[in-house]
């Protein structure tokens, strides 16, 4: 019987995502924003800049998937990588959120968007051989998934702290300087976290000495395996629809729900307090969720989860502008309940997932599998936000004009503001309840798992049986 994994072990692994989930959420919550009032870019440029970088971003995946399998340094398959790239994390922060104020439009777009492509060629080459080496620090099922609730403890963590502190930042100075002095703090704390990682988060199973030669086949032979492909329709649900209510959702608070503060040009903390109560009931629900994995399994989660999240998203149409903050504060913590389930379980199952490929392809190609599902996520939510970017801008959202001496946008028209609240409730009506339909065909619990182990030691009519019993 193998030995369990040490905590220690799942601790270095687990403050890895600290640059996942952080980085997720200041892109997401404050880089639209960023874009269109503090570079005055318009809101259908900035679509495009959010397009193109993630396409670029979600091409790469694959590639990096695939080196990920290959490499074979001192620290492992995965872990060199994570210690070469972990210090350009801070240069790709500072570059992504350098105010560019050239008086040419085309200038602040290029300038934008390389930098943006610089960052996510960082993100990449850490995150894949990240998410990769979940799968290969234990086989076991439940410690797995205690490995994957760990771990996005201290991602939504993270993501609190990324929700309320670089607005703090921001804010404390004048001008555009703090999001300079914001992405270097940041940047450093990303480092030292995926540093850890890389040094410490040593692998359970270990890589095949030699690497296998380099087949085109293995960028797609990923898709072959049912589960995958129903794991990234999972995934990309949950994934598109909290980063189209993560982007729309300061410009809700600010240009809605507080319209008549910010017009008056009055700060308040309510979408900092909001989003910071929504993150807070994903750590509290975590416990809750994993005990319901223990008696109804995984799968149950992701629906439990997702029914909780439409349902809140339904009643931002009941809450009525310039209302108080209570309401909203409540709304925010049903929808982290709701969250929670969804953004916990695709990462659960991934590893599960991959002993299902190494069954049918005899390798473990764990990166092929989190490149593939990263570039169809990406592209996804690429496409996504360039809509939502597009819809908001054909509604009349007005951008900040950089020129001297222009006032400060304080408030949106009425189609934008419609536009907006109309998005953020629409969309888990629309992609969570595709979720929960793929995962009623889901069909890898705990038992067809432990026949999956079993198979791998078995003959090939005992592996055939069992990949077609998850077909």
């Amino acid at each position: 019987m193998k030995k369990p994994i040490s905590f220690g072990r799942m601790l270095a692994f687990a403050v890895g995502d600290v640059f996942g989930g952080g980085s997720f959420n200041i892109i997401n919550f404050l880089y639209p924003g960023f874009l269109a009032l503090a570079v005055g870019l318009p809101p259908e440029l900035a679509g495009v800049v959010m397009l193109l970088a993630r396409i670029f971003d979600a091409v790469s995946d694959p590639v990096m998937g695939f080196f990920s399998d290959k490499l074979r340094v001192r620290f492992g398959t995965r872990r060199g990588t994570l210690i070469i790239s972990a210090p350009l994390i801070v240069l790709s922060m500072f570059l992504m959120f350098y105010p560019y104020g050239n008086e040419s439009l085309s200038v602040r777009f290029w300038s934008v968007l390389l930098s943006y492509i610089f960052f996510y060629a960082v993100q990449t080459s850490i995150m894949i051989p990240y998410f990769s080496l979940s799968s290969e620090m234990t086989e076991d099922y439940t410690e797995r998934a205690r490995m994957t609730s760990l771990r996005l403890g201290f991602s939504i963590f993270s993501s609190i702290i990324c929700v309320a502190v670089p607005g703090i930042i921001v804010g404390a100075f004048d001008g555009n300087s703090g999001y300079i002095v914001m992405s270097l703090v940041f940047g450093v704390v990303f480092m030292v976290c995926v540093g850890i990682t890389g040094l410490f988060a040593k692998e359970g199973m270990p890589a095949p000495k030699k690497a296998e030669p380099f087949v085109i086949r293995d960028f797609i032979r990923p898709f072959r395996v049912k589960p995958f492909r129903q794991y990234l329709w999972m995934f990309l649900c949950c994934q598109i629809t909290m980063a189209i209510m993560s982007a729309l959702f300061f410009f809700y608070v600010d240009f809605y729900y507080c319209r008549d503060m910010t017009a008056r040009g009055e700060s308040n903390m309510v979408g900092m307090l909001g989003a910071a109560i929504m993150f807070g009931m994903q750590i509290v629900a975590l416990p809750i969720y994993m005990a319901v994995i223990k008696k109804l399994g995984k799968i149950a989660v992701y629906i439990i989860g997702s029914i909780i999240w439409i349902i809140g998203a339904l009643f931002l149409f009941a809450l009525p502008a310039n209302g108080g903050p209570l309401p909203l504060y409540i709304l925010a913590a049903v929808l982290g309940l709701g969250i929670s389930g969804p953004g916990l379980i695709p990462h659960a199952i991934f590893a599960d997932i991959v002993d299902v490929g190494n069954l049918k392809f005899g390798a473990r190609t764990a990166g092929a599998f989190s490149g593939i599902a990263n570039l169809v996520n990406k592209t996804a939510q690429a496409l996504g936000l360039a809509l939502v970017m597009a819809i908001i801008g054909a509604a009349g959202f007005i951008e900040q004009d950089i020129s001297a001496g222009a006032a400060k946008v304080v408030s949106q028209s009425a189609s934008a503001q419609s536009a907006i609240v109309m998005v953020m409730a629409l969309a888990p009506l629309v992609f969570m309840s595709f979720g929960v339909f793929v995962c009623t065909r889901y069909r890898l619990d705990k038992t067809n798992h432990a026949r999956v182990l079993a198979a791998l030691g078995g003959d090939d009519d005992e592996r055939t049986a069992v990949l077609e019993l998850l077909s």
